[in-house]
């Protein structure tokens, strides 16, 4: 009996079963998550090599002209070593991790999630998903109101390969802006990259310029009607609001349309 129910633990049926509860299911960039796992012990003695926590998300690449949906592991915790977990036993590993300061959010359609799973050898491994809610820091959302202040529309929020500019990520979050009022005949839109360090937060902007005349177009059919601009904002910039970031943005955006 004992042979048979090993077989089946083996193909998961009676097997060990694991369930992460977090304490929030709301996070930001740089924040901590925390939790409990909860282990349960199937019909049979099984060895678990670790119990881990991994963050994902997915993002898009391109390949002949066609995108595709792909898997990025952004971060990875270990919560256990290997031990013998027994028939029926019931375990609980409570964590606390630094999440890591480039987090994408989950704005729009992007996805972020937490797999828990158990490494046991020669078996199916137990695992578990729970979906997480990224929201921007405070920094971040005083930037965002800052470029809604300047009548900017937020269209799109993407996850695209772009391993030169993601770091120790393959991607990129890409928002994507389209200009309401006071750009409106000037831009086509405009991109924002956000880069949390310690003390600042560095945007990448993409300015896309609308073409205008002859010139215009045939900079837009060359694809030189971007700009692509770098800035620093500090601490003493950021506390200062959202509205005096606006002025500095509305001034570094205007020297290039």
């Amino acid at each position: 009996m004992s042979f048979f129910k090993k077989m089946l633990a083996s193909v998961g049926v009676g097997a060990a079963k694991v369930n992460t509860e977090l304490d929030t299911p709301e996070v930001i960039p740089g924040g901590v998550i925390s939790g409990t796992v909860y282990i349960q012990g199937g019909d049979v003695e099984q060895i678990v090599d670790r119990i881990y926590l991994s963050i994902h998300t997915h993002y898009l690449r391109e390949r002949d002209d066609r995108k595709f949906k792909e898997k990025a592991t952004i971060a990875k915790f270990l919560l256990t070593d290997g031990f013998t977990l027994q028939p029926g036993a019931k375990l609980e590993k409570q964590f606390s991790f630094d999440l890591p300061e480039n987090l994408p959010l989950t704005l729009h359609s992007a996805e972020v999630w937490v797999e828990t799973g158990l490494d046991i050898a020669s078996a199916v491994d137990p695992s578990d998903r729970d979906l997480l809610r990224v929201v921007p820091t405070q920094e971040m959302r005083t930037v965002l109101d800052a470029i809604d202040i300047l009548g900017f529309k937020l269209r799109e929020v993407t996850n695209d390969y772009a391993p030169k500019l993601g770091g120790n990520l393959p991607f990129v979050q890409e928002f994507e802006f389209v200009p309401t009022n006071k750009f409106r005949g000037y831009l086509d839109e405009l991109e924002v990259l956000f880069y949390p360090m310690d003390d600042s937060l560095e945007l990448l902007l993409q300015i896309d310029r609308r073409a205008r005349g002859l010139s215009g177009i045939f900079s837009e059919a060359m694809g030189t009607d971007e700009s692509f601009v770098r800035l620093h904002l500090y601490e003493r910039h950021l506390a200062r609001g959202a509205q005096s970031v606006a002025q500095g943005l509305e001034e570094v955006i205007s020297k290039h349309i």
